[in-house]
């Protein structure tokens, strides 16, 4: 009996689900940081269809750090996963590991940004949520591997 798999015959390498997904979760954040970010530097409003309060967080004073919007950070943090992803896919464990650290710090932050939105501004932005949602998808998908894969 030939124990050769299909990918070792045909030469072609195993690339993992999780990483893949991850990748192209963080491609969503990143358009919706681009986005953000653009509007804010042209100054234009966002269109709000689901919630109400986007331009009420989007220009109160916790939008920016020193000048710079809250999105282009987003921006950098996504590309960055993105970037740590596509290397996990070819096999580039330390870039996983980077990579959790990353999604982590993101989804603690993420935390402290929704409690601003509901306690201190007291309004909510459609796209500051769907990064919220966009980040702990991400967690979602560190944690499945980290858990799951590992006890296989």
């Amino acid at each position: 009996m030939n124990s050769t798999t299909e990918a070792q015959k045909t030469g072609a390498a195993k690339i993992p689900i999780l990483p893949i997904i991850a990748a192209i979760v963080a491609l969503g954040g990143l358009v919706d940081a681009i986005y953000l970010t653009v509007h804010h530097l042209t100054g234009v409003n966002v269109q709000c269809s689901v919630v109400t309060g986007c331009e009420t967080v989007l220009s109160s004073e916790y939008a920016t750090i020193a000048g710079v919007p809250l999105a282009v950070f987003g921006a950098v943090a996504y590309f960055t996963v993105f970037s740590l992803a596509v290397f996990a896919a070819f096999g580039n464990n330390r870039a996983w590991q980077l990579l959790s650290v990353a999604v982590v710090l993101m989804a603690i932050f993420t935390v402290w940004l929704l409690y601003l939105q509901a306690f201190v501004i007291q309004a909510f932005c459609q796209f500051c949520l769907i990064s919220a949602a966009t980040t702990f998808a991400l967690l979602a998908i560190v944690a499945v591997r980290q858990f799951w894969f590992r006890s296989r």
